[in-house]
């Protein structure tokens, strides 16, 4: 890839950032796939969640894809661009939020209000990005089983959702999916 398209990466990612205060970024991955493999073609769809699934089993912020999808189009600049283009634009608005409530107490009713209003798009916005996951990785039948499976544990019990997602990578491991 040339450098331009890290740039373009980093731009739109900052746009995109302004909608995701306090981690919805994840949320944001079916624009961010389309964007970079539909749209301009950079990644296939199998290095777009190769690249999402490393980020979320290292440790760190969930984030970290927009770093790995920057350093695959344009290195070590590409990197660093993506991940001040996701990180800047929050941040300021998350400060300067916390700033607001500090100086408007009253507006503890106003803050519930935002929070439960945007509650079920930020659901609707994870299941999409579930949906657009799974498409990438071209599973069968066996693989929707493994993921349906692993959903109804993770919302039905209290068992740490890293115990059914690394069952799950265990299967595919193992090459039984």
């Amino acid at each position: 890839m040339d450098e331009s398209s890290g740039w373009v990466w980093a731009a739109y990612v900052s746009v995109l950032s302004f909608m995701a205060v306090g981690g919805g970024l994840v949320a944001l991955t079916p624009e961010l796939q389309r964007f970079a493999v539909e749209t301009h073609g950079w990644l296939t769809n199998e290095e777009f969640a190769a690249s999402f699934t490393i980020a979320q089993a290292a440790p760190g912020p969930n984030m970290l894809y927009i770093t790995l999808i920057g350093w695959q189009l344009a290195g070590v600049k590409g990197a660093l661009a993506a991940t001040a283009a996701i990180l800047i634009p929050s941040l300021t608005i998350t400060m300067t939020v916390v700033r607001w409530r500090h100086r408007f107490k009253a507006a503890g009713r106003l803050s519930r209000a935002v929070r439960e209003g945007l509650a079920p798009l930020a659901t609707g916005l994870f299941l999409a990005t579930g949906w657009v996951l799974f498409r990438s990785a071209g599973h069968d039948w066996r693989g929707a089983l493994v993921a349906l499976v692993t959903v109804l544990v993770i919302v039905r019990t209290r068992l740490n959702p890293i115990w059914p997602v690394a069952f799950g990578a265990l299967i595919g491991g193992l090459g039984l999916l």
